[in-house]
């Protein structure tokens, strides 16, 4: 299913200060991958370190599958990362360290990739 009422957007707003919510996000990003849907997964606040090298590798939940594993999942099936580009700038982060996979993207790109169809979303 890749039309655009397949797409999925996962809106994650935490990093390494709730790994729970972290993980549960792209649990439920590689699973609507793995079923073959479009998803893009919004970060903003502290996830758009998400973007950066190594940052995702620190993130672990008791019990859970590391977060490297499944963010590598996430990009390896086509998820596409999208940071805010308010969030990152206020964070003084270096556009030039982003990650394959990743992109700066606020509400219109986000929009863009949406279309003229719709999105189940799912915010953590």
């Amino acid at each position: 299913m890749s039309d655009e009422s397949g797409k999925v957007v996962v809106n994650l707003a935490t990093g390494h200060e709730d790994a729970d919510r972290v993980t549960v996000a792209f649990l439920v990003a590689t699973a609507a991958l793995e079923r073959g849907r479009q998803v893009a997964m919004f970060t903003t606040k502290e996830a758009v370190r998400l973007g950066l090298p190594g940052y995702a590798q620190a993130i672990e939940s008791a019990g859970a599958p590391p977060v490297s594993r499944l963010f590598n999942q996430f990009l390896e099936r086509g998820g596409e990362l999208l940071l805010c580009p308010i969030c990152f700038k206020a964070r003084g982060l270096d556009e030039q360290a982003i990650v394959s996979g990743a992109r700066l993207a606020g509400a219109t790109p986000l929009w863009e990739w949406i279309g003229d169809g719709s999105a189940t979303v799912f915010s953590y």
